[in-house]
């Protein structure tokens, strides 16, 4: 029997990339799953590999900055599945970012990305939480990064929401542990994706300080969100793993 099999999983920032991944890797272990974006584009390419894998998959655009649209997106799952088993909070403002001094952001800059990196991520919980509430469980899996841990010249934004994550799941996982609720983090190191690919030249990347010696891919992030997403993990909550090759150590 696959690991999710019967599980139902929703997944955000899902049109490419590292959530596309999720996306294929859930459905391979059995579980139906919805894949959301902003933009349309791209969704409807996961939804098939999602089937190409014998799962079921569908697809719905949706700013996770609104509460509105993430109520409709548990209500959309709920009503096409019947349940919902995880969450997978992927969508991130990350490509296509540029290094800046913290005193050149805008603040309209710092803003949209704590509205989405943040704010957005705790919609999605509180849209999922009664649903996970009423039927006694439930997986979320936020998205964090090895820049916490390190820092980052010239992404300090991106860096303070990352941190705000790490915190967040620690808060939530004591606000949700009664309701059997378990919720954790990944920390990935710089990974080769599309987004990285905007911001950075992958070609570049030095690789000596990392153990394992070689720069992460999208499908080496995986393992870890099918662990916390699976029953494997009823006692894991409020955790942070780092995915970066040994790069950084906690």
């Amino acid at each position: 029997m696959k690991r999710l099999e019967g599980k139902v999983a929703i997944v955000t920032g899902a049109g490419r990339g590292l959530g596309r991944i999720f996306c294929v890797g859930l459905a391979r272990e059995g579980a139906k799953v919805l894949a959301t974006d902003k933009d349309i584009g791209g969704l409807e390419e996961t939804v098939r590999n999602i089937r190409e894998v014998d799962s079921e998959g569908e697809l719905l655009q949706i700013d996770i900055t609104s509460r509105e649209q993430t109520e409709s997106m548990a209500k959309f799952t709920k009503d096409r599945f019947g349940k919902i088993d995880i969450l997978i909070n992927n969508a991130a403002f990350y490509g296509g970012l540029k290094r800046k001094n913290f005193y050149e952001i805008s603040e309209e800059e710092w803003d949209n990305l704590m509205s989405v990196n943040v704010k957005g991520t705790w919609q999605c919980v509180k849209a999922v939480f009664p649903y996970m509430k009423e039927q006694g469980k439930g997986k979320i899996v936020n998205m964090t990064s090895e820049v916490f841990f390190t820092g980052s010249h010239g992404f300090v934004h991106y860096v303070a929401s990352k941190g705000a994550i790490v915190g967040l799941t620690r808060a939530l996982a004591i606000e949700l542990g009664p309701h059997n609720i378990c919720i954790n983090a990944i920390a990935p190191g710089f990974t080769d994706t599309e987004g990285s690919r905007t911001i950075a030249d992958v070609t570049k990347y030095d690789a000596s300080k990392t153990p394992l010696g070689r720069l992460g891919v999208a499908e080496d992030i995986v393992g870890a969100a099918l662990l916390f997403s699976s029953d494997e993990a009823d006692f894991i909550t409020g955790q942070t793993i780092l995915v970066d090759g040994g790069r950084a150590m906690h």
